[in-house]
């Protein structure tokens, strides 16, 4: 998309959080994986794999955290008011955010390069055409 101009607005539903995406992601993925289901309320969830110092945001933010089946940690970072989520990190690897970044101003950027868990995906979505899959996690 090079007809995109950074930094791209985001906030949660209620605006109570707000942030700058500064720069392009590093890579976009939909996971399709039954937690990721539960979160959007949808069939997948996209998000946006950032570099941390490419995001500035403003307000406050809840935390929560699980294990993932692969024995990592997520942590997420979610608006305490409209419970919106904006983003998760892993601790071992806090460089880098997956960014829940359906709730940019601009959302052109967001098209997939990748489609991962689809061992859990809804059996009625057609993956498209020369995507790249993973069974489980990327």
């Amino acid at each position: 998309m090079t007809d995109l101009t950074y930094p791209i607005k985001g906030s949660c539903q209620c605006g109570g959080v707000t942030y700058e995406l500064l720069s392009a992601p590093l890579k976009v993925v939909a996971c399709h994986c039954r937690q990721c289901q539960k979160l959007s309320s949808s069939a997948f969830s996209i998000t946006a794999i950032v570099p941390a110092s490419a995001l500035v945001f403003r307000g406050i933010m809840s935390d929560w955290s699980r294990t993932c089946d692969s024995g990592n940690s997520n942590n997420a970072k979610f608006c305490p008011t409209c419970g919106n989520r904006i983003y998760h990190v892993n601790p071992a690897e806090p460089d880098n955010l997956k960014l829940k970044a359906c709730n940019l101003d601009d959302t052109r950027m967001l098209k997939p390069s990748a489609h991962i868990w689809i061992s859990e995906k809804q059996d009625w979505f057609q993956l498209p055409a020369g995507v790249a899959t993973a069974d489980k996690g990327a």
